[in-house]
């Protein structure tokens, strides 16, 4: 089962630092009709705007915490939330579609992120760093927060499609 916004206990410490040390994933972005950027390898975004509003995702490999041996890799992304428009928004829900090597689809839906529904006045930015393991060596995760405007008016914001690879998975030439 993936845990989304939330970390087992003494994970949370070694999630932030490896986010800010980077790692050494590769990773392909998949273009669904949105803006994005960052196909590439160590530090690169992946970033979407939608009603002004930027999100971008880092996802990093955790070898030290994924036991190949065992089918199980971990994976921390870095997500900011950045508010470029004029009005203050409230980020209600998020909706993940998180899909391993194999095909296989999860959804993840829930209040929040990381126990929090941030209100992103214009110009703020909110940050968190959450995990996803999975049972392969490799996967896609792509989604969308619910957005509340000032006005009571509700609206998806996409979060762009990211792909979690490590160092374990076969690369296969056709």
């Amino acid at each position: 089962a993936a845990f989304l916004g939330l970390l087992p206990t003494g994970m949370d410490v070694s999630l932030q630092a490896s986010a800010k040390r980077g790692c050494c994933a590769i990773w392909l972005a998949l273009d669904v009709g949105k803006r994005w950027s960052g196909v590439g390898m160590d530090g690169d975004m992946y970033s979407a705007i939608t009603r002004a509003i930027t999100v971008s995702v880092e996802p990093i490999y955790l070898e030290e915490h994924s036991s190949p041996d065992e089918n199980h890799y971990v994976w921390a992304y870095h997500v900011k939330i950045e508010n470029n428009g004029n009005s203050t928004v409230q980020l209600r829900s998020r909706h993940w579609r998180i899909t391993d090597a194999n095909g296989l689809t999860q959804e993840v839906r829930g209040p929040g992120v990381v126990g929090e529904q941030p209100v992103l006045e214009p110009g703020a930015s909110f940050e968190y760093t959450s995990g996803a393991p999975l049972g392969t060596p490799s996967g896609i995760m792509v989604g969308a927060y619910e957005m509340v405007s000032e006005s009571g008016e509700a609206f998806d914001v996409e979060i762009p499609a990211f792909s979690l690879d490590s160092p374990h998975q076969s690369v296969r030439l056709h």
